[in-house]
């Protein structure tokens, strides 16, 4: 039965262990830093054990993945895409979905929690490049243009409607990266830009998002004016500040207590602003380092994005690469003030479950593709 998932010795010289190894870093980094900033709280031992889990639980997926050919995942990218918006749907429902951060998206399966949206998003991805590869790029013919647009807003719409401006955002830019990069006119790209200056107008009159989320959106402008909405950000800049060049490095000691200013004063530390914590913990060199690895893992992607051997492949790793790129420069953004406070986590580093199976599935579709770049006789 599992013979089929059996990864041949030509196949495995052919994974990019640089990618590889950057992905295993960045997590371990992540699980290493949720540790420190949660150890301190009661039962903050169950956050890095869930973690753990989901990490044991994303490797699992990431062999399976790696050893079945992309190709044949290409077969079931309908299933999948259709699979997530029924998740989305099935989140809004009373009873079934559950409601996390004023926003309803998300479904509880035990004592874990799955996040839709996060599927959804690489629902995206492997729709686009599914279709893509079917048209041969043409993207610029008005048909297939339209075709890739309903594709790209079904899942927004559900997402945008929960809400969650934050994977609302990092979707579109997935979508404007892989539209630039296939070489939509640029006339279109332009459109589409104020065309969602319109939509965002709409949607934040419209009473969807609440008055609390948008002044947390909007309090990067003027940090100084309302505290009590602006709290969170001046906190993760306190943190990141008191990091100074090495950082205060506490103590692996789960039975020592003393914790970083990070872990006791900036909400939200394991999640959204874990970024702080490592600031915090590890100073202006740990988060260098984060920088760093992230740069290696990158770098990797966009070079077996280049060299794909089809379209389907191509759009895939441009659009992971999208989302890593939007993803990092948006939650580092917004723990300094340079960019508003939303709910996007760091990629890999952030706890979460959810988003650390599907980013790892994701990663693990562009290894799949560099694995058979060329032609492998058996």
């Amino acid at each position: 039965m599992f013979k089929q998932f059996k990864l041949d010795s030509r196949l495995i010289k052919e994974i990019d262990k640089t990618a590889l190894v950057s992905l295993i870093l960045l997590i371990l980094y992540g699980t290493l830093n949720i540790y420190l900033c949660t150890k301190g709280m009661d039962n903050g031992l169950s956050f890095v054990k869930k973690q753990a889990i989901a990490f044991g639980l994303s490797m699992v997926a990431l062999y399976f993945l790696m050893a079945v050919d992309y190709k044949i995942i290409y077969e079931y990218v309908p299933i999948f895409y259709w699979g997530s918006v029924v998740l989305l749907i099935l989140a809004k429902i009373p009873g079934i979905g559950m409601v996390v951060n004023g926003a309803r998206g998300w479904i509880g399966v035990g004592s874990f929690q799955i996040q839709p949206a996060e599927f959804a998003k690489i629902g995206i991805i492997l729709m686009l490049a599914k279709q893509l590869e079917e048209m041969e790029g043409k993207i610029n013919d008005v048909k297939n243009f339209f075709i890739l647009a309903f594709y790209a807003a079904v899942p927004v719409v559900f997402i945008v409607t929960q809400p969650d401006m934050g994977m609302s955002m990092v979707c579109f830019f997935i979508v404007l990266g892989i539209f630039f990069t296939i070489g939509l006119d640029m006339r279109i790209i332009g459109g589409g830009l104020a065309t969602l200056v319109l939509l965002i107008a709409i949607v934040w009159n419209s009473g969807i998002i609440e008055p609390y989320q948008k002044a947390r959106f909007a309090g990067f402008l003027n940090p100084e004016a309302d505290n009590a909405n602006t709290y969170h950000l001046t906190q993760s800049e306190i943190a990141i500040g008191s990091g100074g060049l090495l950082g205060s490095r506490p103590s692996l000691d789960n039975n020592n207590k003393d914790t970083s200013y990070s872990a006791q004063n900036v909400p939200e530390v394991r999640t959204d602003f874990i970024f702080s914590a490592i600031a915090d913990q590890w100073g202006f060199v740990g988060a260098i380092l984060l920088l760093t690895m992230y740069g290696f893992l990158i770098y990797k992607m966009i070079s077996i994005g280049r060299t794909a051997k089809d379209i389907f492949g191509s759009v895939i790793c441009v659009g992971i690469v999208s989302y890593f790129l939007f993803a990092i420069f948006q939650n580092i953004g917004m723990t300094i003030g340079l960019m508003p406070i939303t709910g996007i986590t760091l990629p890999l580093i952030s706890y979460g479950g959810s988003s650390l199976l599907t980013t790892v599935i994701s990663v693990g579709l562009v290894i799949n593709v560099g694995m058979r770049r060329k032609k492998i006789h058996f």
